[in-house]
């Protein structure tokens, strides 16, 4: 059967960014990485470990690079929730950007919210009670 494991994503200051994921989302950071001979570093950060089901986000670190272009082909990392209501008071509390607050999707009942990590990056939370169903 196959699985996701990971997304990746560069980032631009990796203590930082570990920070972020950590402190303001909640999740663990599962393992770290270093290799010198090509200058790079990952980092590996979730709610829980691949091995048990859960996909995880690799943040890619290369050295020297402090900023990228995000482009326009990615959109978000999506992350169900319990209560985006009270975690996005815990995001904001923490120094966290929230960038769209909770409530419902425009013309339908699924709940989200959208929050920016130090890079740029948009993360959707969404309501598990609706994170199954198509948006609307």
């Amino acid at each position: 059967m196959s699985q996701l494991l990971h997304t990746m994503i560069r980032v631009g200051n990796l203590e930082r960014s570990i920070q972020f994921y950590t402190q303001v989302m909640g999740m663990k950071l599962l393992r770290q990485s270093e290799n010198s001979e090509y200058k790079y570093t990952l980092a590996f950060v979730g709610f829980g470990e691949e091995t048990t089901g859960q996909a995880v986000i690799e943040l890619t670190y290369n050295w020297g690079v402090d900023t990228y272009d995000l482009g326009n082909g990615f959109g978000h990392l999506a992350i169900g929730e319990e209560d985006i209501y009270a975690r996005c008071d815990a995001i904001a509390a923490a120094g966290g950007k929230i960038t769209r607050a909770p409530g419902p999707v425009a013309g339908g009942k699924t709940e989200i919210a959208f929050v920016e990590d130090p890079d740029g990056y948009k993360i959707e939370l969404i309501q598990k009670k609706s994170a199954t169903e198509a948006l609307g």
